[in-house]
């Protein structure tokens, strides 16, 4: 039997429930710093894809063997289009509800807007205030992730990576 390497598919978990992403899943939330405060991008998720019509960040099933970081730039490129130059790793928050899954969100700082719906799985891309993502009809899995990620962006470590 051949082996997905991309890994996309479901996976039943160890406690049971059915994610997609055989090796995992990962996204991004890309973050700009402004004089007012920090907008996040979010896409909407079209129709086509799990929970439609809720906003999210950028994200899916990671490759074999690839790492979360590269996964969710992948997948974010994708999704909403290149990535400007200079983006750079703010941190992550890891989402491991059993041994064998986990879903790692990305925050990543850029110095510019961007972001376009390049694909069927995308119907809009918009960049919010923090407050504003909490009025949202949010996926449910963004939507428990958000005060952690919020977090991140708002008392971002002091160390930052370049992403090449």
């Amino acid at each position: 039997m051949a082996r997905n390497r991309t890994g996309d598919g479901f996976l039943r978990c160890s406690d049971g429930h059915v994610r997609w992403g055989l090796f995992g899943a990962a996204g991004v939330v890309f973050v700009m710093y402004q004089p007012a405060g920090p907008v996040v991008m979010l896409q909407k998720r079209s129709m086509m894809a799990h929970e439609g019509g809720t906003w999210s960040c950028a994200g899916g099933a990671l490759g074999m063997d690839e790492s979360p970081v590269a996964g969710a730039l992948r997948e974010a490129t994708e999704e909403i289009g290149d990535i400007p130059d200079g983006a750079r790793v703010i941190g992550e928050y890891v989402f491991a509800p059993c041994d064998d899954w986990h879903y790692t969100t990305v925050v990543v700082g850029v110095d510019r807007l961007f972001g376009d719906s390049v694909n069927f799985e995308t119907d809009a891309v918009q960049w919010f205030g923090l407050d504003e993502v909490e009025q949202l009809d949010l996926h449910e899995g963004f939507e428990a992730a958000w005060p952690h990620l919020r977090a991140l962006v708002e008392h971002p470590p002091t160390t930052e990576i370049e992403l090449d």
